[in-house]
């Protein structure tokens, strides 16, 4: 059972990533800084999920792979809270729009790359697609959320099968 819900979490998380690329190649969505980073959590937390799913752990290592989903949907959530953010902010409080995540990191030291990402930029304020009043950045912090607290369910029925 542990395994086919490691396999479901990788299968949502290259979904929402295929969709992500539909998005970009297909519909002309290119991606700002806080998308891509988004994106390698996304990635992170498909990794992790395909990992368990091979490996299938029992109690310790379920724990250690929760552990690792949660820190990877964390980190998604915080990113996809301040896209969402920066998303409703007024127009006249929108920061100026910046140069791209490429050259910040070529040209920047990564500490400052970073900074000028998390701070957003123009471009990530604006909304291109929304589906059901969400825009990507709110369904991006839906998912990361559900991907959270899946993570905490599989390590408590983790907990429950091996104490059994």
């Amino acid at each position: 059972m542990p395994r086919l819900g490691y396999a479901l979490g990788f299968l949502a998380c290259a979904a929402l990533l295929a969709f992500a690329y539909y998005l970009q190649y297909y519909e002309g969505q290119d991606p700002c800084p806080l998308c891509i980073l988004q994106r390698v959590a996304f990635l992170a937390l498909a990794v992790i999920f395909l990992v368990a799913a091979v490996h299938g752990p029992g109690r310790i290592g379920a724990l250690v792979y929760s552990g690792l989903l949660i820190t990877a949907a964390s980190t998604g959530t915080a990113l996809a809270a301040r896209h969402v953010w920066l998303q409703n902010l007024p127009r006249s409080q929108v920061p100026e729009c910046g140069p791209g995540l490429e050259y910040l990191v070529k040209r920047l030291p990564l500490t400052e790359a970073l900074e000028k990402i998390f701070t957003g930029s123009g471009e990530c304020a604006e909304v291109g697609w929304t589906f059901l009043g969400l825009s990507i950045a709110g369904w991006s912090l839906l998912w990361f959320l559900l991907f959270g607290a899946f993570a905490m369910y599989l390590a408590l029925a983790a907990m429950r099968r091996t104490s059994r």
